[in-house]
């Protein structure tokens, strides 16, 4: 198979999406800079860009803005969305305010979470190493997507880059999945080509809750290490979806 060459376009690139949307991108590549940016970028939209505007969001790496072409012509947004990237180098841009930190018990291994061993084996890890590197891990929400408030999660180490499975398996909600260094914290049951790692009883969505997707991107999450007894008295005891998880604000 002949490797696609590298990709000659200069970043930030501003790009049309149908007849009402606008995509900003700042790497065609996840890293920890571009998707620093995209959420920087998106936070410094909020009320900048006037009427017309229906809905802002963000990916691993881009932020999109959907609007109504009758009230905001293509023009007029592309050049404002020009001059608001001119203003700095979003890749060095502080984080948006505001954001959590979440700290989830989470049971590695056994027979709740299988592939533990098999990801450490592939990450050159011993299975305890494999637990306190994961279970130390500051991760942060990249994105949200796939299922309602289900996130991305990252950066992990390079040692963490291992390559999706070909074979599918069922995980249940709340399972914690690996692959690309990244976490998937998984909203429903689903079939999926990531390792599962760890699990969790925090729930991503909660459909009766006042706030229903607790998580934002930005925010931050580390999975704690629990026993499987314990993760179990958790998981039992738990009405509320929070899974025994506590949250913090991130101080700016």
């Amino acid at each position: 198979m002949t490797q696609a060459p590298p990709s000659q376009t200069t970043y930030p690139v501003i790009r049309n999406i149908g007849l009402d949307g606008m995509l900003v991108t700042f790497s065609d590549q996840l890293g920890e800079p571009s998707n620093r940016a995209a959420l920087a970028f998106h936070a410094a939209l909020a009320g900048a860009l006037g009427d017309g505007v229906g809905e802002t969001s963000t990916s691993l790496a881009s932020a999109f803005v959907r609007f109504d072409p009758l009230r905001l012509p293509h023009a007029d947004l592309h050049a404002r969305l020009a001059e608001i990237l001119q203003r700095r180098d979003w890749t060095l841009a502080p984080l948006p305010p505001g954001r959590t930190l979440w700290r989830v018990p989470c049971v590695y291994g056994t027979d709740l979470a299988p592939q533990l061993a098999e990801a450490a084996d592939a990450a050159g890890l011993s299975e305890a190493a494999a637990i306190d590197t994961l279970g130390q891990t500051r991760v942060r929400v990249l994105a949200i997507g796939f299922a309602p408030g289900q996130p991305y999660l990252g950066p992990l180490g390079a040692e963490w880059n291992l390559p999706r499975l070909t074979a599918l398996q069922q995980v249940p909600s709340g399972a914690l999945v690996q692959a690309i260094s990244q976490f998937v914290l998984f909203t429903a049951p689903a079939p999926t080509g990531w390792r599962h790692v760890g699990q969790t009883a925090f729930r991503c969505f909660r459909r009766h809750a006042d706030v229903p997707i607790p998580l934002t991107p930005g925010d931050e999450m580390v999975f704690e290490p629990v026993s499987r007894a314990d993760f179990i008295r958790i998981r039992d005891a738990d009405d509320t979806g929070a899974g025994g998880a506590i949250s913090e604000v991130i101080a700016s």
